[in-house]
């Protein structure tokens, strides 16, 4: 599955052949394309930006416009094997509810999301007084889209906290698996994958 981002490319890994998938905040849908041509996943999905869905459409792929913040409530429980996503989290204007949405949706949750904690983001903080604009937090402060601020351990605290079991977690730094421990500092990018 060569072209994907590399936390797409680790949930296409680890989604299971043949799975339903609803695709939340997919994009121009890449890794529904791949969970279709190499999975054959059933997967659907739901993106705010037109132009995202036309993409998506265009690649024969099942998408419609909507808002994670308020569609989900419409899907009916355990519609889906795997609800996924992916660098959205932190986007939302109330994540808990999402989430809780996600987990109720799919029988799985796979959660991906840049790390706020990185030491670059720290050192941009501490050292130059301003936002950051890295890699994955590419745009200055007031065009960004991520209105929370999560960490690794805030996301893991927040599970823990809810009874949330994680069944894997992954950390990126660059393009670059790293371990779990010191994640919280070294990566800058996590995926979770999540259940009941």
């Amino acid at each position: 599955m060569n072209g994907l981002r590399p936390d797409l490319a680790i949930i296409a890994a680890n989604v299971a052949t043949g799975s339903r998938v609803l695709d939340v905040g997919c994009g121009d849908g890449a890794l529904m394309a791949a969970l279709r041509d190499h999975r054959q996943c059933d997967a659907r999905g739901l993106e705010i930006e037109p132009a995202n869905v036309a993409a998506a459409v265009a690649r024969g792929l099942s998408v419609i416009q909507g808002d994670a913040d308020t569609d989900l409530a419409d899907y009916p429980d355990a519609s889906f094997d795997y609800a996924i996503l992916s660098q959205t989290l932190q986007t939302t204007m109330r994540p808990h509810v999402v989430l809780d949405h996600l987990l109720r949706i799919g029988e799985r949750a796979v959660v991906s999301f840049p790390n706020f904690a990185h030491w670059r983001v720290r050192l941009s903080l501490m050292w130059g007084g301003r936002m950051p604009v890295t890699r994955l937090l590419p745009v200055k402060w007031y065009e960004t889209p991520n209105i929370h601020h999560v960490t690794v351990d805030d996301f893991r605290a927040y599970v823990r906290e809810r009874d949330i079991q994680v069944e894997q977690a992954w950390f990126l730094s660059g393009d670059q698996r790293t371990t779990s421990a010191g994640a919280n500092f070294f990566a800058e990018h996590a995926v979770f994958l999540l259940r009941r």
